[in-house]
């Protein structure tokens, strides 16, 4: 949980997966337009996210095409969604 919350917690990642989530297809570089980010910047950020299997990436030819790992991205859904359902109870706190 903690390795998917780094991950998260870049805003060029969100929007990354953001964007893959719309277009719900395997992307290449395309992301590079669409995001106002540099190249290689994006890519950095495309590997971090790859590394924790929230997308996967498809080599074609020289480029590789990037979407969203849907198997994983559930397993994500169901991590945080259990880690946030108790609920706290109302308590004088500090």
């Amino acid at each position: 949980m903690a390795e998917i919350g780094r991950a998260l917690a870049h805003p060029a990642r969100i929007a990354i997966l953001q964007y893959l989530s719309r277009v719900n297809a395997c992307i290449g570089m395309e992301i590079v337009d669409a995001i106002p980010l540099s190249q290689p910047t994006i890519s950095r950020h495309l590997k971090e996210l790859k590394a924790v299997g929230l997308i996967k990436g498809e080599v074609d030819g020289v480029r590789v095409n990037y979407c969203i790992d849907r198997e994983r991205w559930e397993e994500v859904q169901n991590l945080m969604s259990g880690f946030f359902s108790p609920s706290v109870d109302e308590q004088d706190c500090c």
